[in-house]
């Protein structure tokens, strides 16, 4: 669990993002500890997409800042929030089906004899590489040969955990790493985010549609809507219905059912 005391490995301050005359953020605050598993929730158009793509270098913020270790950083791209420490898993994690584990947990990071694109490949140190970082955090390779296309989606969101993980995530963004699993790898998923959060060192930002899994493994939440945080809290702060009104964009369940109403 988080220390309360601990510095934010990441945080926002101010945060606005604006397409023409349209505002998709509007002044978001967030902060994760290291060791913390922070849970984005809001319903669809709430601004969680475009916030991750913020924090993942896809688009730059139109004002406010963003902090990694207390140090502003700006993000001209994708290679720039990796290089400051940012990982980020989408729920397709873009591997190669016919390419086997090792070549996808480096791919285009190969390890090389002569240091250089056209050395020969360290195939030997890249399997056993592949093999103890899965295996960290609760997958274990038989075959580092094996291709890709072959592990349950569980397993290839672990690949692509462990990979983020080994080339230098201090920050993990997870966007719905569930949402296209059956139950039993779902289960597989949050054991590996428990197990990430087990190191200590890791800020994890879960985005998640579902609730239950929210409950079982976020250690805070902060809830957006229309752009704006609507709320935030420990798991201990919010009850049942609380969380079901916030990711219904503050509704309550009871104005909804008057909507229904025909």
């Amino acid at each position: 669990m988080a220390k309360t005391q601990q510095k934010p490995l990441i945080e926002t301050a101010n945060l606005v993002k604006k397409f023409g005359s349209f505002t998709a953020l509007n002044g978001v605050e967030l902060s994760v500890l290291p060791g913390e598993v922070h849970a984005l929730l809001g319903d669809n158009g709430a601004g969680k997409s475009t916030l991750i793509k913020i924090l993942s270098g896809v688009f730059p913020p139109t004002s406010g800042e963003i902090k990694v270790e207390g140090e502003v950083v700006n993000f001209a791209s994708p290679r720039d929030a990796s290089d400051a420490g940012i990982g980020t898993v989408y729920q397709d994690p873009a591997l190669k089906p016919l390419t086997s584990v090792t070549r996808n947990f480096f791919l285009g990071r190969e390890l090389t004899s002569f240091n250089s694109p056209f050395g020969l490949l360290k195939m030997a140190e890249m399997h056993q590489i592949a093999t103890e970082e899965m295996a960290k955090i609760g997958i274990n390779v038989a075959d580092p040969e094996q291709a890709v296309g072959t592990m349950s989606g569980g397993q290839r969101q672990t690949l692509a955990i462990a990979r983020a993980i080994y080339f230098g995530a201090k920050v993990l963004i997870l966007d719905e790493p569930t949402s296209a699993l059956g139950q039993k790898q779902q289960m597989e998923v949050l054991k590996t985010i428990r197990r990430v959060q087990k190191l200590g060192d890791i800020a994890i930002i879960l985005i998640t549609h579902n609730e239950i899994h929210a409950r079982l493994i976020a250690d805070r939440f902060t809830f957006l809507s229309l752009g704006e945080v609507i709320g935030k809290g420990t798991s201990k702060d919010l009850e049942g219905d609380d969380i079901k009104r916030l990711m219904a964009g503050g509704a309550k369940i009871g104005d909804l059912a008057k909507e229904l109403a025909i």
